[in-house]
């Protein structure tokens, strides 16, 4: 089989720039937008953020089966890949212009409903275009390195640039607001560049279309797919409870919110750059082996945090964090490229190449781990007693609010790592027992 040339896999991975962006932006930036810009209480805010999210999982199985479809009658994912690359910059940047008070959270909190529907037009069909480039494993695996290598290039977009560019605007609303419109282009660019880029992949779900109730009785006999679903959701719930925690960490433990940026780069530099590493360990020790110690090297980076971080030690807090961006590359490289192992397994099982309906249950899984990560960090500054203000008249926190948020940080994110382990440890003896 011919492999893929650089250039179908930059088009491939370019997507995922953007789709790194809206991952990252409103769960670093959207629960301290609303609790520290616009004095949103905390229990609200969390509110905000999940209820969209809520939307968004019960859409994305409904999107794969559109998608599946699509592909039987053109062929192609490229419409619904289309629509969500040009509405979800757009509703993107309506998420953070918004009124001042209770009135702008419900602003931000309809904008953050499209925008998350635009997200699924896009995500579903384009998690569901590798199991279509490559029928190879090893080919498969570098479409995925090199998504991954753009998925952090957008996360550090996102947590490098985003509030880098709200301190240069002169902060508050207006800073957010700019912010907005400059990440969304961003996100514009990287969205249609991967839409036109591609148009080649040949979609071929089946002569038949099942709808998202038939594929999910369907998909249920896949026992390693929803055990590799678990063990990834359950981890994107960690990431997302520590991503939500960043900027709170930095401003009231580390003494500057300017950090959140340097943190982000810290996770991410060293992510892109690890990827290739995990890879070749991939291909020579297996990415279930690889997977499961990446998980629990991010569990035990997360307990590290706990002194560093108590001690106001930002040296130490940043080299942490960047050892848990090792840890992060392979959280994001592996799964991914051991999803479409499933999609195949499942197609000589039952006859039906479904890869939308499974990749509609993936982004649907993945979605709720995102959007319930901020709103678990809310409740955790809710039951600790933060104190919501407007950026414009700070408040000192209570010491029972300095310590949740630095065990939400934290100690909540290890624990949820370590919940994952065991769906890791099933998924690689269930996949050995189908091989042997």
């Amino acid at each position: 089989m011919t492999s893929l040339g650089r250039g179908r896999l930059l088009g491939y991975g370019i997507g995922s720039v953007g789709t790194g962006v809206f991952s990252a932006v409103p769960g670093l930036l959207l629960l301290y937008y609303l609790t520290d810009v616009l004095g949103v209480p905390a229990a609200l805010a969390g509110l905000v953020l999940v209820a969209p999210k809520i939307w968004d999982v019960l859409l994305n199985p409904l999107v794969g089966a559109a998608s599946d479809r699509e592909a039987v009658r053109t062929g192609r994912r490229t419409r619904l890949l289309g629509i969500g690359s040009v509405a979800l910059p757009v509703t993107f940047a309506l998420m953070f212009a918004v009124p001042e008070g209770v009135s702008g959270a419900v602003w931000a909190g309809a904008a953050f409903l499209l925008a998350a529907t635009a997200f699924a037009c896009f995500q579903v069909p384009y998690v569901a275009l590798p199991a279509e480039m490559s029928a190879e494993r090893a080919e498969r695996t570098r479409i995925m390195s090199w998504r991954v290598v753009c998925l952090t290039v957008g996360i550090l977009v996102a947590g490098g640039l985003a509030p880098a560019v709200v301190d240069v605007s002169g902060g508050g609303r207006a800073g957010y607001a700019v912010m907005g419109v400059t990440v969304g282009a961003v996100m514009a660019a990287a969205l249609a560049g991967a839409t036109l880029a591609t148009r080649w992949v040949p979609s071929r779900p089946g002569p038949r279309q099942l709808g998202p109730v038939a594929a999910f009785r369907l998909a249920r006999g896949n026992v390693p797919f929803f055990v590799l679903l678990a063990a990834f959701v359950t981890q994107a719930l960690a990431v997302a409870v520590m991503l939500a925690g960043a900027p709170y960490v930095a401003s009231y433990r580390l003494g500057d919110y300017g950090l959140t940026s340097v943190m982000f780069v810290c996770l991410v530099g060293p992510s892109m750059l690890a990827v290739p590493g995990w890879a070749r360990l991939a291909r020579v020790h297996g990415p279930v082996r690889c997977y499961l110690v990446a998980s629990a090297g991010f569990c035990a980076v997360a307990v590290a945090l706990i002194p560093a971080v108590a001690a106001g030690g930002t040296v130490a807090t940043l080299a942490l964090t960047a050892l848990a961006g090792v840890c992060y590359a392979a959280l994001q490289l592996l799964p991914l490229s051991l999803l479409p192992d499933t999609v195949h397994a499942d197609t000589a099982r039952t006859g039906h190449a479904q890869a939308g309906a499974f990749t509609g249950l993936w982004t649907a899984g993945e979605t709720a781990g995102l959007a319930l990560g901020p709103g678990l960090f809310a409740l955790v500054l809710t039951a600790s007693g933060f104190v919501s203000a407007p950026v414009d008249t700070p408040v000192a926190q209570p010491a029972g609010a300095l310590t949740g948020l630095l065990l939400g940080f934290t100690a909540l994110p290890a624990l949820l790592m370590l919940i994952s382990l065991p769906f890791v440890i099933r998924y690689g003896r269930l996949t050995t027992k189908e091989t042997v």
